[in-house]
């Protein structure tokens, strides 16, 4: 599985209006006319996610004649986080939803997901920007977990959250600065677990929304995991205390 892209403005125009997921489009600063307009209406009107970039960037993906446009189509089709969640309530389930923020490795993408399928998550929630790409790689990686679990791509992870919160879930926050214990938090409810980047962690605009937060005990000299890994073991929590709930 190889990540796929076309280019040329007629071919951008006619992959959008066939219905396929853009994961992104670069397009050349700068770029006019009829058919520039015609591709700049449809990437408004389907939200489509670009940049706008210097002819070199796009001359580093194909010297081929791209017109000053590539769009690079998703090797997975990205859920909507609302239907996703009306789902579950309809099957009378109790959300589990994993969102990262800032998650740009994407081996880690694809453990996580494997993981996260394996404990039951109903969807993985991922910022539009200052997130790994989801590729081949990735899916690779998460031994087709992503083919299977529901992705939601959100323009603003802020929003998102606070949508959550407002359905009834519980928003936790997993982070080393946090003082309870990750076994001492309650994962029998309706939740949503925030996983951020080893380096900066999570956002602190997301941090103030948390109704829990826990840490994973550590001993040693080093004082921080794996994000993938520190996801398998907070997710296999919710399923141990989901389990004797039952």
């Amino acid at each position: 599985m190889t990540t796929n892209f076309v280019f040329g403005l007629h071919a951008v125009i006619e992959t959008i209006t066939a219905g396929k997921e853009i994961e992104k489009l670069l397009i050349k600063k700068g770029l006019i006319g009829d058919l520039s307009k015609e591709l700049m209406d449809l990437v408004q009107e389907h939200q489509i996610p670009y940049q706008l970039v210097p002819i070199e960037k796009i001359n580093r993906v194909t010297r081929k004649n791209h017109q000053g446009v590539v769009a690079f189509i998703s090797v997975i089709e990205y859920q909507q986080i609302d239907n996703v969640l009306v789902s579950v309530f309809e099957k009378g389930e109790t959300p589990l939803v994993l969102v990262l923020d800032g998650i740009t490795d994407v081996r880690n993408i694809g453990a996580i997901a494997r993981s996260a399928l394996c404990a039951g998550v109903h969807a993985i929630v991922v910022p539009e920007k200052g997130s790994a790409t989801i590729t081949a790689d990735a899916i690779k990686t998460s031994a087709g977990a992503l083919l299977e679990l529901p992705v939601c791509r959100v323009k603003n992870l802020f929003k998102t959250v606070e949508y959550l919160k407002n359905s009834g879930l519980s928003i936790v926050i997993a982070s080393e600065k946090a003082f309870e214990p990750y076994y001492s938090c309650d994962f029998n409810l309706p939740l949503a677990i925030i996983m951020g980047s080893e380096d900066t962690g999570v956002d602190q605009q997301l941090v103030k929304m948390a109704d829990q937060k826990c840490l994973i005990p550590l001993q040693g000299p080093i004082k921080s995991l794996n994000v993938s890994v520190a996801a398998g073991i907070i997710l296999f929590e919710s399923v141990k205390q989901r389990a004797i709930v039952k």
